[in-house]
């Protein structure tokens, strides 16, 4: 038993912290000193090389942190990024996380079983800036990076018709009336979806949004020239003119 090394772990890794063979690793634990700690209840298995501390909580933000280590690109985007940002309609306690990241990914059982999550790297934009329109929660300046409303709001609608309802997609676009022309502008300009931009475009202008006339403008002649439709989960169809 080595109590000094339990000490540096507990200090390198907050209450509420989970953490990794290779962090392990860098801190002189060995596999087989590890799987000791283990056996003797100084450490819990979360996962497939991934531990916490016994009888501790996992917090949230320190979860999330952990994953955008390990995800390329990850980040909470969508539905939850605006209701995080205080933009929202009729949440429930258990909303589903929505996350993103590039690549194919899975989220961990362990993670999934505290927080229920959708990931996603269907990405509805071509080149961006790297982190444009990504920043973490002013409260949480450290913390793990949550799409600004203005990328959350095309998230949600590139989600329409697949995980994401018409009516409540709408009805918390009515509440993004403070979105800034210039970061939609670049967005919109970078949007490789159709559906995304006409949904933009379009319920901005029928919900008269003060930035409807900047999405407008963002896509100019990018709408396409044919009608886009999609038959949703529920058996609607959604039709999108020009």
């Amino acid at each position: 038993m080595r109590p000094n090394l339990i000490k540096s772990l507990q200090t390198a890794f907050p209450r509420g912290t989970p953490f990794d063979h290779q962090e392990l690793t860098k801190l002189g634990v060995s596999s087989a000193l590890a799987h000791h700690y283990l056996k003797s209840g100084w450490l819990v298995r979360l996962g497939r090389g991934v531990f916490m501390f016994p009888n501790d909580t996992l917090r949230r933000e320190d979860c999330l942190k952990f994953l955008s280590s390990r995800v390329p690109g990850f980040h909470v985007g969508g539905k939850t990024a605006l209701a995080w940002r205080g933009i929202r309609h009729n949440i429930p306690a258990r909303e589903q996380l929505s996350l993103w990241g590039e690549g194919k990914t899975r989220l961990p059982d362990w993670f999934q079983k505290l927080y229920p999550s959708r990931y996603t790297a269907r990405n509805p934009f071509s080149t961006l800036p790297k982190n444009f329109g990504l920043q973490p929660l002013p409260e949480t300046p450290g913390g793990v990076l949550v799409s600004v409303p203005e990328r959350a709001l095309l998230e949600m609608l590139s989600e329409v018709g697949v995980h994401q309802g018409i009516e409540e997609a709408r009805n918390i676009m009515e509440g993004a009336r403070s979105l800034r022309p210039d970061v939609l502008t670049t967005l919109l300009k970078n949007c490789r979806r159709i559906k995304v931009m006409r949904l933009c475009v379009r319920w901005a202008d029928e919900l008269n949004l003060p930035w409807a006339a900047a999405a407008k403008n963002a896509v100019g002649n990018g709408l396409g020239q044919s009608r886009w439709t999609a038959r949703l989960k529920d058996g609607t169809t959604l039709v999108l003119n020009p």
